[in-house]
């Protein structure tokens, strides 16, 4: 699904941020990655987002190395192939709710209209005509997640999703974020802090300097 070979980026002043890291994620598998503020986690899912480009190195998704893409190439590939869930939620604040998830739909060209269903899914079913301003913050990222699934994307990229919810509320959507992930069939990337949110993946992986690394070899963070 997924595959990084011996990747470096480096930012001003040659600023190493990540260095011949290699990684590989399987169809169907939910991973964490957690690590120190500044270690490079959130590039890490900019170059596998193809939204930033290694220095070196390669990124596969499915055989296909993005950096050789062209810009319209990489965007297309992006609104199929990746669903994205966001600390700040992103949700549009003119938009209804439905108009919010079907985005993606609208975007990649698909007429199946799973906006009904996938509320239902994430527990607001019937609110497809709220605005974002009618929500608290559990229920604006349950929108945030079945926006980032209902093109049924495989693979779905999370950067702290749970970093602006109460403990109980984060425990509930982290939940329903692996169920819809794995109802989809999805493959899935958790970038989180949160020992709590990491313990809902598959795996857990450390981000050190000496690149990603099982957490049970990891002594701290």
């Amino acid at each position: 699904m997924l595959e990084l070979r011996y990747i470096n980026k480096a930012y001003a002043e040659n600023r190493q941020v990540l260095c011949n890291l290699s990684f590989a994620l399987k169809s169907g598998e939910y991973v964490a990655i957690m690590g120190e503020s500044g270690v490079g986690k959130s590039t890490l899912l900019n170059l596998v987002a193809g939204l930033d480009k290694p220095d070196s190195g390669e990124v596969l998704i499915d055989g296909i190395e993005i950096s050789r893409l062209d810009d319209e190439a990489v965007t297309l590939l992006r609104r199929k192939v990746f669903g994205f869930i966001f600390q700040a939620f992103h949700v549009l604040p003119h938009l209804t709710l439905s108009q919010n998830i079907a985005l993606p739909l609208l975007l990649n060209h698909i007429s199946d209209d799973r906006v009904n269903k996938i509320l239902a899914e994430v527990g607001l079913q019937g609110r497809g005509d709220h605005f974002p301003r009618q929500l608290s913050g559990g229920e604006l990222q349950r929108v945030a997640i079945a926006r980032a699934l209902v093109h049924r994307p495989k693979l779905v990229l999370a950067d702290e999703p749970t970093g602006n919810l109460d403990p109980d509320t984060a425990h509930d959507v982290l939940q329903l974020m692996r169920d819809e992930i794995k109802r989809n069939g999805a493959s899935g990337i958790l970038v989180t802090h949160s020992h709590a949110a990491a313990a809902t993946a598959d795996r857990v992986l450390i981000l050190t300097k000496q690149g990603l690394q099982p957490a049970e070899k990891v002594k701290s963070i």
